[in-house]
């Protein structure tokens, strides 16, 4: 092997190891983004329930139904204060 040679493969090495980090980089960001929307969902469901099972209690009328949910799971915490304004105002 001459120089060219090798000069030439650590160039190609080199091309590939920073393709993989910008497609990786580009694939990481729609990742982010579904894990937010996932915890966010998570919390609100959560916080749906327990809301809805201390309601119960004070009178408070929260309904835990599909709409609900899904205005809990997209909004999260906020969503779920929303509803509770919502319905008891």
């Amino acid at each position: 092997m001459d120089f060219g040679m090798e000069v030439g493969i650590f160039l190609i090495y080199t091309a590939c190891l920073m393709l993989i980090y910008f497609f990786g980089k580009w694939l990481l960001i729609p990742l982010k983004i579904i894990l937010k929307v996932l915890v966010n969902s998570v919390l609100g469901g959560v916080a749906l329930v327990i809301l809805h099972l201390l309601c119960n209690n004070f009178e408070i009328f929260l309904p835990v139904n599909i709409i609900t949910a899904v205005i809990a799971g997209l909004l999260g915490i906020p969503g779920v204060i929303g509803i509770l304004i919502f319905f008891n105002v």
